[in-house]
């Protein structure tokens, strides 16, 4: 009679993966589902953010590109600062030329100068930017014209 040599395995080992061991299966189970429930919640997240976020800066009327230079001129209180679309590929960090005229308080735990940015209070400031720059313009032309 031959009978064949049984092994110390466990049926179920065989089904699971490599450095698992039974022992420990059933918590590497559970890691596994909340693992993936964070990630499809942050993918969700994410998904929604921006969204709501351009809506809340003011989207309809202030386009991405508008907002984005809008929330770079309160930041580092510099009107001249724009949105550069596409950005190029190795130019200087996103802000790093606007950092010298920020109002901040530098330090270990810098200290933000400029005010909270209210719902849609981006539109009310391009706009207030735009009537300066209109009338800058219109009284540079009038004492150009009355020179003689």
């Amino acid at each position: 009679m031959t009978t064949t040599p049984e092994t110390d395995a466990d049926p179920k080992s065989e089904d699971l993966p490599p450095g698992t061991t039974p022992y420990y299966a059933r918590m590497h189970r559970y890691i596994k589902r909340a693992v993936l429930v964070c990630l499809v919640a942050l993918v969700i997240e994410g998904a929604f953010t921006l969204p709501f976020m351009a809506v809340y800066y003011g989207y309809p009327t202030l386009s991405l590109t508008e907002i984005c230079s809008e929330l770079l001129k309160v930041r580092y209180s510099d009107d001249t600062l724009e949105c550069q679309v596409p950005y190029p590929a190795f130019g200087p960090p996103e802000g790093a030329e606007g950092k010298d005229t920020a109002q901040d308080e530098w330090g270990i735990q810098p200290v933000p100068k400029y005010h909270r940015i209210g719902f849609r209070e981006l539109v009310r400031i391009h706009e207030e930017r735009e009537a300066r720059q209109t009338a800058n313009e219109r009284e540079a032309r009038d004492a150009a014209e009355q020179e003689p």
